[in-house]
């Protein structure tokens, strides 16, 4: 549990980074128009801050730390999305510099997606089985 609290934390504290540098970034250069770093700090907040937090929720309903499956999701998801909007602030920041951005960031930010999609099933594969199991039956 301690694990998600501090993850939906650290999330909020980049969330609200993003924000600031999307706003000062853009300032500086007289930037007008359409960028990722507009966005950013919005997956940030939701699909980690609120991720997390919703995963406490989950805990504390069924317990599914205790399955392991949960520290695939933990790892797997949390480097999805660091690996995802790592490459929105790179891209962005090069929109909002003008510089060009290569096939290579594409092909990067999918596998961060790639890498979400894994988590999320690795969290609903320990969230079901948890529920499955015997003893959430006689808890309830």
């Amino acid at each position: 549990m301690r694990k998600s609290f501090f993850a939906a934390v650290g999330y909020a504290v980049l969330g609200l980074l993003a924000g600031v540098y999307y706003r000062e970034l853009t300032k500086a250069q007289d930037f007008v128009g359409d960028t990722q770093l507009s966005v950013l700090h919005t997956h940030l907040l939701v699909l980690g801050t609120l991720v997390f937090l919703l995963v406490l929720l989950f805990e504390r309903a069924a317990g599914p730390s205790r399955s392991r499956w949960f520290g695939r999701f933990f790892w797997t998801y949390n480097a999805g999305l660091l690996v995802t909007t790592g490459g929105m602030a790179v891209h962005g920041t090069r929109t909002v510099l003008g510089e060009p951005t290569g096939a290579a960031l594409a092909g990067t930010s999918g596998l961060g997606h790639v890498l979400l999609t894994v988590g999320l099933a690795c969290l609903f594969t320990a969230i079901h089985r948890t529920l499955s199991a015997p003893d959430h039956a006689q808890r309830r």
